[in-house]
């Protein structure tokens, strides 16, 4: 899941499955990049536990 802060203007990301698997960064690209670095660390500390099954996304819309 990829978010916009609203106080800092930086993008917020997480990595579904992975506990702990969050970064933020000023564009996309350095965002994806702090997300691999940490996914990488995560995986290095040995296989980690899905903390739950990723089904996909979808955006709702509130009147």
């Amino acid at each position: 899941m990829v978010e916009t802060c609203t106080e800092t203007s930086l993008y917020v990301g997480d990595g579904p499955g992975f506990a702990g698997a969050h970064s933020q960064g000023a564009t996309l690209a350095e965002l994806v990049r702090n997300l691999r670095e940490v996914i990488g660390m995560l995986l290095e500390d040995g296989e980690p536990e899905p903390e739950a099954e990723f089904v996909g996304t979808q955006q709702i819309a509130i009147p």
